[in-house]
């Protein structure tokens, strides 16, 4: 990303995939955690978030939910967040 509005754009696109990734509970975690936290993220966590974005479904929400363990590409700082985003609150 070359500047502030390449940023920007990447994050408007990132959002969107975020919310329509077609399948439901995965839709709500991760639109709702791109919605609060895609503003904060650098263009490096962007990247991140996008490779997360490329991960089917299914074995996302197995990572997020603690039935599989996360491949070391992507144990980073944007999956903990996502994941402690995702934590239900009071617990």
């Amino acid at each position: 990303m070359s500047n502030a509005n390449d940023i920007e754009i990447k994050r408007k696109k990132l959002l969107f995939r975020a919310q329509r990734r077609g399948f439901k509970e995965v839709d709500i975690i991760f639109g709702a955690f791109a919605d609060a936290n895609l503003a904060r993220l650098d263009a490096g966590q962007l990247d991140w978030f996008e490779a997360l974005l490329a991960v089917p479904d299914w074995q996302v929400y197995g990572w997020l939910m603690g039935e599989a363990p996360v491949p070391a590409q992507y144990d980073n700082d944007v999956f903990a967040l996502l994941k402690d985003y995702r934590a239900p609150r009071g617990s």
